[in-house]
């Protein structure tokens, strides 16, 4: 890659990479694994970076590299296996005010969608993409982004009044 290109390319992955991971990890629910799919990502981006129109499709191209790679990654038999471990110290620590961290409640309901869903209503309303740049990003039509989008809403929506309602 020429020096103006790489400089270009270390721009864009500066200002990109905390929002892909941001996204990634809405998507899968765990900061390492979204720390490597946005990882990946930008290594696609790069490595295809002289064939990418900068003026439009940059940002839409690294999102769709990003859920291919998230993904790609929920298909691997070893990614599947979640282990927990008893003494996690971010698990033990109180919560001084009583209350629980609602984004964290949302995460955990989103990790409780299909992915496809997940997809849909993260990159929608997260991502703040359009139904055109989500379907492109996932490579399915608009109606499906608006179907799924819907469905996943629905299913987040049952799944927060579950979590209030044992709550109280």
């Amino acid at each position: 890659m020429k020096a103006p290109d790489e400089s270009e390319f270390t721009e864009f992955a500066a200002s990109a990479i905390r929002r892909l991971r941001r996204t990634a990890y809405l998507m899968c629910g765990d900061w390492h694994r979204a720390e490597d799919a946005a990882q990946d990502a930008l290594v696609k981006v790069y490595r295809r970076w002289h064939r990418i129109d900068r003026t439009q499709g940059l940002n839409s191209y690294a999102h769709k590299c990003l859920v291919t790679s998230v993904l790609e990654q929920s298909r691997r038999p070893w990614r599947r296996e979640r282990l927990v471990d008893a003494e996690d110290p971010v698990a033990a620590l109180p919560d001084p005010g009583g209350a629980v961290d609602d984004r964290l409640l949302v995460v955990q309901a989103l990790a409780a969608l299909p992915p496809s869903q997940r997809a849909c209503v993260v990159l929608r309303h997260y991502a703040d993409l359009s139904l055109e740049q989500t379907a492109d990003i996932l490579g399915i039509g608009t109606g499906g982004v608006k179907s799924q989008t819907s469905r996943g809403l629905t299913r987040l929506r049952e799944l927060l009044d579950q979590t209030e309602r044992s709550a109280s």
